[in-house]
């Protein structure tokens, strides 16, 4: 049995582990610290040109906290995060199938589909240090090998769904200001508001991931999993450098 104080004394010192850990998490810390400042710039430049409709309309402006609570603020957020989330949801699962000669972002040429359990190591060819859940053969192994796709689809359906509900609530407030009858929710979701707002964002992020796929084909970023190595041809498919 180790001496508690000897593996405490081998310990490396406190600054370095938490060198450690930032370097061994920079990538998701660096994201989400970018989100957070992101939506707290949306969040104030959201609430001055709130304010300043309100004062266009003749009515009194309202504080940031309160801003933070109204649908107006609600429904520009979630209607990027369903967006973002679609395209995630879609990027999963159309790359099981769809391939793209040349890119990176495309499995191999002769791998299309789920692929053998030998080569996802799954059920009986599950390692030792595989998730439990590989090993499963029952509705934990099926699950489990499809959880990502289906945690993004969830995600983006609940962030439509805000989308929805927030966006009905924030064009139902122009409306009275208007002085015009509000709508139901049913009746929004047919709108031209709702898939304005919508289709908006499918379209730019279906942009995105097209190009990217088809850019990496010919282009290269050294260094990046996302790029092919600079020296591969462009034939060279489902390469990440």
């Amino acid at each position: 049995m180790k001496d508690p104080a000897s593996t405490q004394a081998n310990r490396p010192p406190t600054h370095q582990r938490v060198w450690r850990f930032l370097r061994n998490n920079s990538l998701g810390l660096a994201f989400m610290t970018g989100f957070l400042l992101a939506l707290a710039g949306q969040a104030i430049a959201g609430h001055a040109e709130f304010n300043n409709q309100l004062i266009t309309d003749g009515l009194a402006p309202v504080s940031f906290g309160a801003y933070l609570t109204t649908s107006d603020f609600a429904v520009d957020v979630t209607e990027n995060w369903q967006s973002e989330y679609l395209q995630f949801f879609l990027y999963i699962f159309a790359t099981v199938w769809l391939l793209q000669r040349g890119s990176p972002e495309s499995k191999e040429l002769d791998k299309p589909g789920t692929e053998s359990d030998k080569d996802q190591m799954v059920g009986e060819h599950a390692r030792r240090d595989s998730p439990r859940w590989a090993a499963a053969t029952d509705w934990r192994g099926l699950v489990y090998s499809r959880s990502l796709g289906l945690v993004m689809a969830v995600i983006f359906l609940l962030s439509w769904l805000a989308q929805s509900i927030t966006g009905v609530a924030a064009y139902n407030e122009t409306q009275l200001r208007d002085l015009q009858a509000p709508t139901t929710w049913a009746d929004y979701l047919s709108s031209a508001d709702f898939w304005s707002r919508t289709l908006q964002n499918w379209q730019s992020e279906l942009l995105a991931v097209g190009s990217m796929a088809i850019l990496a084909i010919y282009l290269r970023q050294r260094g990046s999993p996302e790029s092919k190595p600079v020296g591969s041809p462009h034939t060279a498919t489902g390469v990440e450098g």
